[in-house]
């Protein structure tokens, strides 16, 4: 864990007043004194998970007595690691500090507080949190968090996603196998589609679903796929920045129910949708990753467009259960979030898909709903003309530059028509002049619930 000098005093009196938190507990450890009128809040905060009941319960009185509100975001970091918590203790804290009566759902507090535009944290908060997270969940969340690290994003709303760093683990350049071999696929499973230099890949979501990300060379292309299950959006990155190549992992950690990934090079924290490192040694470097097309289409719809696609093996290295909807498959069904997402833009509802694009900087969103009704979708974003084109029979959404061209229809899967009568091919790099072999070129984009696209991009349009 890395540490600054100045602040190590005040980490050793948290870890000191975490006994709970430790899986064995030395003779010589120091004991908070009865009396706690002079310890720090956050030490106060440290002791709500001690074993011994007396210490804890003597916390409380004191945390009461203070009134200080600073203590609210550690007390709702502390009814998220003590389930179920012993007398609604917190709770009824809480209510007397905030006027608030949420009642013991930790969700609704977290929501509640992240949507607070300032919020005052206690001396040494940042220490005190990855303490708590080190000690009770992962000595290496300390990768991470650490004090003095650079964040982009409050760490208040940083939250533990239930699994230890790799918990979900990655796939690093995957056994892949011919079309042919794969009889494990169904016609109607989806899959990530891929092609760069000629060379065709198929990621079945039934197998990332449990993996979540992938680091890969197509085409002779360095790629990674990050796919946050919990907004529903695979985003295919390039990453290669200047003379760096990263690899990624899942980091185990959340903002704002969307995954936090970790570059293996500097263990710097990455918000998943903007390809941003948001905490660690890149968070102030400015390095954004360039979004590469990927496709969500069905396994057959794939294999028809590209016979010789090669596809992920079930012999990935690991132990899952790769079954369809083995994983996430209750969650997608469900109109409900898992984690807590504040500032919900009410355009649409939360997990309603969205294909997501970024031209010229300015973002918007397309309903899939509405894409499947308009199957071809003439717009312009970001002073450029661009054409969105959505397969109806396998739900596959691609979404090209126009020029000064305009569709008006499909002609089967595989080609549109211009309003001058031009038949165009779809292709996963272009769109293709049939005539004179003329491209337009593809722009990358992705589908995702419309609360993950809309916590990163509030300002995004929406096409109505």
């Amino acid at each position: 864990m890395l540490m600054r000098p100045t602040c190590l005093f005040i980490i050793s009196a948290v870890i000191c007043l975490l006994p709970a938190l430790s899986p064995t507990r030395a003779a010589s450890q120091p004991q908070p004194s009865a009396d706690l009128s002079a310890e720090p809040l956050v030490n106060l905060l440290s002791l709500l998970t001690h074993r011994d009941d007396k210490q804890r319960r003597a916390a409380f009185r004191e945390l009461d007595r203070r009134k200080d509100r600073r203590a609210v975001p550690g007390l709702i970091e502390v009814m998220r690691v003590r389930k179920p918590e012993p007398d609604g203790e917190i709770e009824i804290l809480l209510r007397k500090l905030t006027g608030r009566n949420l009642g013991p759902n930790w969700t609704k507090w977290h929501e509640w507080l992240t949507s607070q535009e300032r919020v005052e944290l206690p001396p040494h908060f940042l220490e005190w949190k990855a303490a708590l997270f080190g000690r009770l969940i992962d000595p290496a969340f300390g990768k991470f968090l650490y004090a003095g690290v650079p964040l982009r994003i409050r760490i208040e709303e940083i939250v533990w996603g239930g699994v230890k760093k790799d918990g979900i683990p990655a796939l690093d350049n995957p056994k892949m196998i011919k079309a042919g071999e794969a009889d494990y696929l169904d016609n109607q499973d989806l899959v990530f589609g891929v092609r760069i230099n000629g060379d065709a890949r198929a990621y079945p979501l039934r197998i990332m679903d449990s993996h979540e990300m992938l680091n890969d060379v197509v085409g002779g292309q360095p790629v990674s796929l990050a796919y946050c299950t919990l907004c529903r959006s695979g985003i295919l990155f390039d990453p290669k920045v200047g003379d760096r190549t990263f690899t990624f992992g899942s980091s185990g950690l959340l903002y704002r129910s969307n995954k936090l990934m970790y570059d293996r090079e500097t263990q710097s924290l990455w918000a998943t949708i903007p390809g941003e490192p948001v905490g660690g040694e890149l968070a102030r470097s400015g390095i954004k990753l360039k979004r590469l097309p990927v496709v969500v289409t069905t396994w057959q719809g794939w294999r028809d467009q590209h016979p010789k696609t090669l596809v992920l093996s079930l012999d990935t290295g690991f132990d899952r259960d790769y079954r369809p909807g083995a994983a996430y498959g209750e969650y997608f069904a469900s109109p409900d979030l898992m984690f807590p997402a504040p500032r919900l833009d009410d355009r649409l509802k939360p997990k309603e898909e969205v294909f997501a694009i970024i031209v010229n900087g300015q973002p918007k969103a397309y309903a899939l709903k509405k894409l499947r009704q308009n199957v071809v979708v003439n717009d312009e974003l970001g002073g450029e003309k661009v054409v969105v084109i959505t397969d109806a029979r396998t739900s596959a959404v691609r979404a090209y530059l126009r020029g000064e061209h305009s569709f008006q229809s499909r002609r089967g899967a595989g080609a549109v028509v211009a309003a001058d009568g031009a038949v165009w091919s779809v292709t996963e790099a272009a769109l293709v002049n049939q005539a004179d072999g003329r491209p337009l070129a593809r722009l990358a984009g992705h589908l995702a619930y419309w609360f993950g696209w809309a916590s990163f991009y509030p300002q995004t349009q929406l096409y109505r």
